[in-house]
């Protein structure tokens, strides 16, 4: 695939290293206005910098963009009139709908809406998509490009903003879970570096077993639930101190915060 990565970031970068490391690249145009910063990317074959995005946009056929959300505009307007109706744009930026893309670009591209999380440094990353109808037939290949990077999922982008609260919040939410965790370990009487190997790995491990088995997490909580056992008195105890419903009230919350920033934006 000819790749272009307009703004290479730090986002940028962790895509740009999974598309090399995962061979997923026939050429790879890295753009950023301090191409200095780049060096890393530098004695990789097929990979060009530059800090011209239009020569990137023309020696590609899939469009990443990665740049700071006040300067999308800018750079659509620049780029639009060396589009062809080849070119794929995948746009990973926060907030900014298709329809304000394509008001831009016009509505007979490829236009891809894509939302990664943190964990894309370590080729872990859950990315929500979503298109425009013309999108709908490319969307496998963004599916494909971010497969490489973790998993992805196709949604309607009017469910974007609640996918940004489970996936992109959502791992401040798990990274506050393991450290409660953690804490709880060293009360227990393990030191600081044991208790976060035991957080970290016991949560890597429940979500391996979801994803492997398929199952409900109620299935494999009575899998270590024993009448009048420890597991069950700590679960009691956790629901009567609120667990669930304030992660749940949480989540609600930042959705209900989102909504209002993109009110205040229009």
């Amino acid at each position: 695939m000819k790749i272009a990565i307009i703004g290479t970031g730090n986002l940028g970068k962790s895509i740009a290293k999974g598309l090399i490391t995962t061979n997923a690249i026939t050429t790879l145009y890295l753009t950023k206005r301090t191409v200095t910063t780049l060096q890393d990317f530098e004695d990789y074959k097929n990979v060009v910098l530059t800090s011209d995005n239009v020569q990137a946009v023309q020696h590609s056929d899939i469009i990443i963009f990665a740049v700071q959300p006040a300067h999308f505009e800018t750079i659509l307007k620049k780029i639009a009139p060396f589009l062809t109706e080849n070119h794929v744009l995948i746009s990973t930026i926060t907030g900014f709908s298709i329809s304000k893309i394509e008001a831009i670009v016009g509505q007979d591209q490829f236009v891809i809406r894509a939302m990664p999380n943190t964990a894309i440094a370590v080729g872990k990353s859950m990315t929500c998509l979503c298109s425009n109808k013309k999108g709908e037939n490319r969307i496998k290949i963004a599916t494909a490009i971010f497969n490489r990077l973790g998993t992805s999922i196709a949604i309607p982008e009017n469910q974007m903003q609640a996918a940004t609260v489970v996936c992109a919040s959502g791992i401040a939410f798990w990274m506050r879970l393991i450290r409660a965790t953690t804490q709880a370990a060293i009360q227990l009487g393990f030191d600081a570096k044991e208790a976060q190997e035991l957080a970290m790995y016991t949560c890597e491990g429940a979500a391996n077993l979801l994803i492997t088995t398929g199952n409900h997490p109620e299935q494999e909580i009575d899998k270590v639930t024993t009448p009048k056992g420890c597991t069950i008195e700590g679960l009691n105890e956790m629901e009567h101190k609120g667990l669930s419903s304030s992660l749940i009230q949480g989540m609600v919350t930042s959705f209900q915060k989102i909504n209002t920033i993109k009110t205040e934006q229009l």
